[in-house]
Parts: C-alpha cells; sequence; structure tokens
C-alpha cells in the first residue's frame, strides 16, 4: 500500500506558509530503484533526482522570501510603534496648546487695528489684479470646497510676512518687484504638477489644475506666473540668533577694508521680515523654516542702510545688494536703481510686533512642529516597508505556485496510488 512521506514546513518563526517536501509524492518502493539506478549508471541523473534537486532549490528560494518577509513585518512593527509614540506627543502639544491659547486670546485694541487692516489691504489689493494666479487663490480661499484643490500651496509671498512700517513695506516690496511680490508659494514639487496640466500636444488644460478653478469662479487665469516650490530652494546654512521667537538667521555684519561696520548700517532685510506665529514654525520635509527657505533667497543678504550717502560709502563690503530709507536701491554688485520710486499697490503688511504667544507657548508650538516633521517622515518610512513587503509576499506566491506545478508536472512521482474500494450490499462503494 502507498505510504506519503512526512511534510517538512518551513521555520514557522519565519512563514506560517508550509511548503511540502518531495517525499510526498514519492514512494518508498520508488525511491530505492532510483537509488539503484543511479548506482548503476554514475554518467546520468536519475529520474529521482532530477525531481529533488530542482523543487530543493525553490523550496530555498521560498525560504529566503519568508525570511524577508519576517523581517519587513518586523520593520512595520518597529516604525508603527514609533508612529503611535508621537501621534501621543502630538497630541499632548496640541492639548497644552489649547490651554494657552484659550487663556492667553488676543485682546484687540484700537491701537492693533491698523495692521490688521493693513493685512486685509493687501489681499484687497492682490485680489485687483483679477486674472493673476494670486487673486484666484485668495478668491477659492473663500470658496472652502475649491480650496482642498489647492492645499499644497502654502499662499503669496507678499502675505507670508509683515514688516514694522509703510516706508520698509514700501521699499522691500520694491526692491522684489510685483512679480515676486504676486509668486505663489508652493511646498512640493507634486503641488506645482496639480497647478498646470499639459495636454500631449505641450498646450495647457484650461479645464483643469488653477486654470480650471478659475474658470469655475468665474475668474479666468491669464498669461504667466511665477511659483517658488519650498523643497527645492537652497536653504541658508548656519546658525540662527539665540534666543530669538523669530529665528532670525546670524549673519555676519558687513565690514569695510578697516574692519569696522558701515555708518548707517541697519541690517539684513531677510531678518526685518518678522513671520507670523502661525507660519513661524513651518518646516519642510528637510526641517527648514519660511525664513531660511523663501525669504532667504528673495533678499540673500540685501542690506538696510538708513540713507542713500551712508549706502554708498558702504559699496565695498555690499554684496548682494542694498537698499537704503530714503529710497536709494542697489539691485546687486555694480547693479544700481535709480529714480524716483515705482508705484506699487501690492506691499508687505505691518506688522504690530507683538507676538501674542507666550514664550514657553512658542517653544511648545516650536516642539509640535518637529514632531510632525517626523511623524510624516515615519509615514514615508511605513509606506516604503508596506511596499516592499507586498513585492515580496506576491515574489513568494510567485514561488509557491511554481514549485505546485512543478510536482504537479513531476508524473509518475505525483500520481497517487488508485483506493481500492468494496461494494455495499446496497450496491454502494466504499473504501477500505
Amino acid at each position: 500500500m502507498y505510504s506519503s512521506g512526512q511534510q517538512t514546513p518551513i521555520h514557522p518563526a519565519v512563514l506560517s506558509v508550509q511548503v511540502p517536501s518531495t517525499m510526498n509524492y514519492v514512494g518508498q518502493n520508488d525511491s530505492s530503484s532510483a537509488a539503484a539506478n543511479h548506482g548503476a549508471d554514475n554518467g546520468t541523473f536519475s529520474q529521482t533526482e532530477s525531481v529533488v534537486n530542482p523543487s530543493k532549490k525553490i523550496e530555498n528560494d521560498m525560504m529566503l522570501l519568508g525570511k524577508k518577509i519576517k523581517q519587513h513585518e518586523d520593520n512595520l512593527k518597529f516604525l508603527r510603534t514609533h508612529k503611535n509614540t508621537l501621534d501621543v506627543e502630538i497630541t499632548d502639544k496640541q492639548v497644552t496648546l489649547g490651554k494657552y491659547h484659550s487663556s492667553s486670546a488676543p485682546k484687540v485694541e484700537d491701537g492693533d487695528l491698523s495692521h490688521m487692516r493693513s493685512e486685509e489691504a493687501t489681499i484687497g489689493n492682490i485680489m485687483k489684479h483679477e486674472k493673476s494666479a494670486a487673486a484666484i487663490y485668495c478668491q477659492l480661499k473663500r470658496h472652502r470646497n475649491q480650496a482642498a484643490h489647492i492645499k499644497d500651496v502654502l499662499g503669496v509671498v507678499a502675505t507670508l510676512g509683515k514688516v514694522k512700517d509703510d516706508n520698509l513695506s514700501w521699499l522691500l516690496s520694491e526692491y522684489l518687484g510685483l512679480e515676486n511680490m504676486l509668486s505663489l508659494v508652493c511646498i512640493t514639487y507634486d503641488g506645482i504638477k496639480a497647478l498646470v496640466t499639459y495636454d500631449k500636444d505641450g498646450s495647457i488644460n484650461k479645464n483643469s489644475g488653477l486654470y480650471g478653478l478659475g474658470t469655475a469662479i468665474g475668474q479666468p487665469l491669464d498669461g504667466r506666473f511665477n511659483v517658488i516650490c519650498l523643497e527645492n530652494l537652497r536653504p541658508y546654512v548656519g546658525e540662527f540668533m539665540p534666543n530669538d521667537p523669530q529665528k532670525r538667521l546670524d549673519l555676519s555684519k558687513p565690514r569695510l577694508p578697516n574692519g569696522e561696520t558701515p555708518a548707517g548700517f541697519i541690517g539684513f532685510a531677510v531678518n526685518m521680515i518678522h513671520i507670523d506665529d502661525t507660519n513661524l514654525f513651518y518646516l519642510t520635509n528637510d526641517g527648514n523654516g519660511l525664513r531660511e527657505t523663501l525669504f532667504y533667497t528673495l533678499f540673500s543678504r540685501l542690506q538696510v542702510y538708513k540713507s542713500r550717502t551712508e549706502m554708498i560709502q558702504a559699496l565695498p563690503c555690499i554684496y548682494d545688494g542694498a537698499v537704503s530709507l530714503d529710497g536709494g536701491m542697489i539691485k546687486g554688485n555694480g547693479v544700481y536703481s535709480l529714480g524716483t520710486r515705482e508705484e506699487i499697490d501690492v506691499k508687505f503688511p505691518i506688522t504690530s510686533g507683538v507676538s501674542y504667544l507666550p514664550e514657553a507657548c512658542i517653544e511648545v508650538e516650536k516642539e509640535m512642529k518637529e514632531l510632525k516633521w517626523k511623524r510624516e517622515r515615519m509615514m514615508e518610512d511605513i509606506q516604503r516597508e508596506e511596499a516592499l513587503l507586498s513585492h515580496v509576499k506576491y515574489s513568494f506566491e510567485v514561488k509557491k505556485q511554481e514549485f505546485l506545478g512543478f510536482m504537479a508536472q513531476s508524473s509518475p512521482y505525483t500520481m497517487p496510488y488508485p483506493v481500492p474500494v468494496t461494494p455495499t450490499p446496497k450496491g454502494r462503494s466504499t473504501p477500505r
């Protein structure tokens, strides 16, 4: 009577799927016969060996894939545990911030209304450029159902920073120019691709992206527009001013050939931009904030002086341009901007210079932003491990089917012996 061998499973610590051994398909009599044939003819493999050796290779491949599956599963368990820890810490920070905000709500007094009106005026002036991307974006923000399509856009340059007075606002806005002031600021390049789509012939598809959204709200987009991608900018590399709530850059003061700081030097334009609490601790995927990415790219080390005369005297140490509070402007090394001021309506809003959040709250806000950044990186790692695990499992299934198909084709070793039956009195056949 046919007697099958025991199944040989892959180690359960590696994978729960059991892989049958070839001994399930080879009878004892057949094995001894094959061994005798092998001894009689050393020049050729026996039929049994031709079955066993290839199947063993497949088993080994499955064993290795099983180990990889276990490895990726362990990695996922580790990453998810840390992700859950970050979730708890973020929730704790949010609760702490909620208490701060509820107990330290800003009290708007008459003196504070001016900077609020300034911000509203900036948005209103942007809206006057009806066919611009910036105006359409501001309009879409008022349509909550449409704003979901542009969630990767952080804002318009003119709305992401403030300055201390109207003169400086005019000066820095004129230096950047209307085109830069109306530029959209996008977080990732994927967000840029979503703003404009192209047909196969290279023409713009005006039924999708920002063109389509503009048409939907009765404000069609016309012409080109600039978009600044934060993740593609080369950020400032250096230290920050210690204990500075605005995270200003620790830039070395300009020095004349005699080693002295030029007379009338006030500071660097990039540090004169006030960033609201909501955007101050915004971090890119690389952990950089708005000042060291966006505003450092726009202004670089642009110097600000009290007067045009003092600015000219400082020429030996001006490399990235300079402006003076009385309207002087040097665009770059050796490039002067002369004449009267240009009329520019889109300017930076004026800040009150007051942060309503206490210092402890600002620190909590910073910590929470960093935790969220770590969580985003963790989620990327989890998605990558899930993709790798899915690929290895698929490879394992392919090998498994290859193994089963191989054994099915290994006749006569896989052919089961017929089971004898005995007729019952009632004419039914019953196996012995």
